[in-house]
């Protein structure tokens, strides 16, 4: 087929329209191109719910077989359920999801040994050329390689097994749980992960679906998390929890179907993992994140480290940092004893302990965690990027009390607030978040910050 691989490898991984922009002999070449940029002599693969995955997946895997490879096929997974298969087996791994996106796209987030991932400075591009030289005439024959075996292996049962080995909810007391899969990976692992726990597990939107029948599986969205905020009240539930596509995020809500902001939860997970590494150790987080999180970290003998936005830096810093824990505002939630990858299953994990192990509702529990008024983020169409940003800067720039970074798009803070102001990498967005002390604050800061965005 013809290919623009521009549009199809973005930062983090591949990503585009089947078969639109891309179809299973492009995939084969990606398996080739994997095999050769990793060294690899076997790889993991898995794949999600989509009805193009199996095929995408197994044309993959037939291109990196042609170079020598041996690969073993985990079959339906979720995203952390793959990482799991890289960290456990120690090798290069491939998931083909497209996450949140629309059921008539697909993708390949691919990582090498140890779930370490793979992203344009640390092999994407090199994979993206070979790709583009093979186009014409196909992956030449690896010349000195003997064809590597396809084998397949089930590993939900170990996966759980290791995520219940790092959270004890054995002697919690009973919750009623409303899960949301969303027709998304969570209806495959959820069952296995919560089997033999006290929770009274309320199913929603368990069969697998890639078509999405009942919402998009964005949890992101609030117009997705409507069905289980009613059906959370309706069961008189003591806790819901929605996944996204892939299942590598998690998202909650309380008894009363309020959302439960994931600042609070990054806060929450973090008390309790700086408690079970004797009150040390250092904990990373995005600069959007609520000032809860540094706040809470410190109180708890950690040490907070702010970095950009988006998974690879957090990745990064943790293995620079030696850190114990990571969150970001978009509930990817990262653990050292997962291999510093990210999974949506082991925070939703600890949020059930932590319910579980008072005897108080989710509000009173979170309250401790939740300090300030934020404003979500709000994204706004501008045909200026730059032009905009440059706006806001100079308009808040040499005010007393305030001051300014740029470490991603633009952070003023000051001692009741703050805001930081991001250019999308793909729309013709800027991303805004805004917090303050109060409610009546933030909404002052965040109407003038959108006046000067919108023009």
């Amino acid at each position: 087929m013809t290919a623009d691989l521009s549009q199809l490898v973005k930062a983090y991984d591949v990503r585009g329209v089947v078969p639109d922009q891309w179809d299973e002999s492009l995939a084969e070449l990606f398996g080739a191109a994997f095999a050769q940029v990793t060294g690899a002599r076997a790889i993991v693969i898995g794949h999600d719910m989509r009805p193009s995955s199996p095929g995408l997946s197994r044309a993959f895997a037939r291109g990196a077989a042609a170079r020598g490879v041996d690969v073993t096929e985990i079959g339906l997974c979720s995203t952390d359920q793959l990482y799991y298969a890289s960290g456990a087996f120690d090798l290069p791994g491939a998931m083909f999801t497209a996450s949140h996106n629309p059921a008539q796209y697909n993708g390949i987030k691919m990582c090498r040994a140890g779930a370490t991932p793979v992203g344009q400075d640390t092999g994407l591009a090199e994979i993206r050329e070979l790709v583009e030289s093979w186009l014409d005439s196909g992956a030449p024959a690896a010349s000195d390689a003997t064809p590597g075996t396809i084998t397949q292996r089930d590993t939900l049962e170990d996966y759980a097994a290791y995520l219940r080995s790092l959270v004890d909810l054995t002697s919690i007391r009973p919750l009623k749980v409303v899960v949301d899969a969303g027709n998304g990976m969570g209806g495959h692992t959820v069952p296995t992960v919560f089997a033999g726990l006290p929770l009274t597990l309320v199913p929603m939107y368990f069969e697998l679906d890639g078509t999405f029948p009942n919402h998009e599986a964005n949890p992101l969205d609030p117009a997705n998390l409507v069905d289980l905020q009613e059906r959370v009240r309706e069961e008189g539930a003591d806790i819901g929890i929605a996944f996204d596509g892939d299942a590598d995020r998690c998202f909650v809500v309380d008894e009363h179907g309020k959302p439960v902001s994931p600042s609070a939860v990054t806060a929450l997970v973090a008390a309790r993992e700086l408690a079970r590494h004797g009150g040390k150790g250092t904990v990373i987080h995005n600069l959007i994140t609520s000032w809860s999180v540094p706040e809470v970290v410190r109180e708890n003998g950690g040490t907070p480290v702010r970095t950009r936005v988006g998974h690879s830096f957090i990745k990064a810093e943790m293995a620079r940092t030696g850190a114990i824990f990571g969150g970001e505002h978009s509930a990817h939630y990262y653990f050292a004893d997962f291999w510093n990858a990210d999974t949506g299953m082991l925070a939703a994990l600890h949020v059930l302990a932590a319910l579980g192990g008072q005897e108080g509702p989710l509000p009173q529990l979170v309250a401790e965690y939740d300090r300030y008024a934020g404003s979500g983020e709000i994204n706004s169409t501008v045909d200026d990027q730059q032009g905009r940003l440059a706006a806001t800067k100079a308009a808040y720039e040499g005010q007393d009390g305030v001051e300014l970074d740029e470490l991603d798009g633009l952070t003023v803070s000051a001692a009741d607030w703050w805001f930081n102001v991001r250019p999308s990498n793909t729309e013709p967005l800027l991303r805004l978040n805004v917090e303050a002390r109060d409610e009546t604050r933030m909404a002052k800061v965040r109407d003038e910050v959108l006046a000067i965005i919108r023009g």
